[in-house]
C-alpha cells in the first residue's frame, strides 16, 4: 500500500511539474498616439505561418480611445513572434486604401518599421524568451 501511494504521489507531481512547465510568458502591449475615439484597435501576435495571412494565434479587439491603449497577449511560448494593430475606424473588420494603395487607416507592427509597401516578417519580429516584457508601438 505504501508502495502504491508513493508511485501516486510522484505520478502527480510529475504532472503538476509539467503543467507549470508549459505556462508561457506576459507580452504587454501599448499602442501609443492613437488620434481618435472613433471604431476599434484590432491587434493580432502572429508567427511567421499566420503573418499578413488573416487572424493570429491571439487576437484582440478593443474600442478605441484617444492616447494610448493597452492589452496582454498571455501564456506565450518562447519563438518568434510578430504583432500587427490596425485602428479600424470605420468598424469593417479590415484595412481600407486609397486608390493609390496607401491605407486610409492607422496601423502598427512590432519594431516599429514603417518602410514604404506591406511590412514582411523578418523587418518586424521580435523573440520571446523566458520573461514577461512589454512592447509599445506607435500609429
Amino acid at each position: 500500500m505504501k508502495t502504491l501511494a508513493l508511485i501516486l504521489s510522484l505520478f502527480i507531481s510529475g504532472i503538476i511539474a509539467n503543467a507549470q512547465d508549459t505556462k508561457g510568458i506576459t507580452l504587454k502591449v501599448t499602442i501609443e498616439n492613437v488620434l481618435s475615439d472613433e471604431g476599434q484597435i484590432l491587434a493580432a501576435l502572429h508567427t511567421q505561418d499566420t503573418f499578413m495571412r488573416g487572424q493570429g494565434i491571439q487576437n484582440f479587439k478593443l474600442e478605441a480611445k484617444t492616447g494610448s491603449i493597452s492589452f496582454v497577449f498571455l501564456n506565450v511560448k518562447p519563438g518568434t513572434y510578430a504583432i500587427s494593430s490596425l485602428h479600424d475606424e470605420n468598424e469593417n473588420q479590415r484595412m481600407d486604401f486609397h486608390d493609390s494603395g496607401m491605407p486610409k487607416e492607422k496601423y502598427a507592427m512590432s519594431g516599429n518599421e514603417m518602410a514604404m509597401g506591406p511590412p514582411n516578417f523578418k523587418d518586424v519580429k521580435f523573440e520571446v524568451n523566458d520573461e514577461d516584457f512589454e512592447l509599445k508601438l506607435r500609429f
